[in-house]
């Protein structure tokens, strides 16, 4: 039997600590006794980014926000289906998690980091948010395991009515701001429509396939 073997571990400015954990080839990143994500559990985190984008048809040099690196499913998903004229920049709060990302989950990203498109800035997203200029075509937060502060208290500010304001005025005309969450939430989606988005509420697997956990992604569309 392979155990477990702690590999580093992060303090999250305002919150608590990450701690990257490896079992052969498989990787887990865990908040407390919450695992935040897995190397073997990518499908609904792909999902964000191609649902997202599939409403940017047509576009010209979409630019795209990702809240969150994590182990880059979602950034490597986006890339996938981009032209070679967006731009895609990563908002992500800690910095051993991009440390992580070239050191030892070089194999799970894939290079996908050194793709000329993209730009990853160690950074709160919210903050980014703030700073559109021009506006971005896509946000897409995975920061959280819902609409809520889990990682620590100050994100509550990316989903509740102001923030989802900041984020309605930073977003183009057309464009959309995509949430995942691990589960549904009713409350979360009348904050989205009383922002003025118009709201899909749609179920994604964890492991792409027919079984394992259904989770929830958000597309609010300006």
């Amino acid at each position: 039997m392979i155990h477990w073997v702690h590999l580093d571990s992060a303090r999250i400015p305002g919150g608590g600590e990450l701690r990257l954990k490896r079992r052969g080839d498989e990787f887990s990143i865990m908040l407390g006794t919450n695992e935040l994500m897995n190397s073997r559990l990518s499908g609904s985190e792909e999902a964000l980014a191609r649902l997202s984008i599939a409403k940017l048809a047509g576009r010209s040099a979409p630019r795209v926000l990702i809240g969150g690196l994590g182990m880059g499913f979602t950034l490597r998903a986006a890339l996938e289906v981009l032209g070679s004229d967006a731009r895609v920049t990563v908002a992500e709060l800690v910095p051993e998690v991009v440390a992580w990302a070239r050191g030892p989950m070089t194999s799970v990203f894939k290079g996908c980091l050194d793709d000329p498109r993209v730009l990853v800035l160690v950074a709160d997203v919210g903050a980014t948010i703030l700073e559109a200029q021009p506006a971005w075509d896509a946000i897409l937060l995975d920061v959280d395991n819902g609409p809520e502060g889990l990682s620590r208290e100050a994100n509550d500010s990316l989903y509740d009515p102001r923030g989802l304001a900041r984020a309605h005025r930073a977003l183009a005309k057309g464009g959309v701001l995509a949430v995942w969450s691990q589960g549904p939430e009713p409350r979360f989606t009348k904050r989205l429509n009383a922002a003025g988005f118009s709201v899909e509420e749609v179920k994604a697997r964890a492991n792409a396939g027919k079984s394992g956990a259904r989770h929830i992604i958000w597309l609010a569309t300006k």
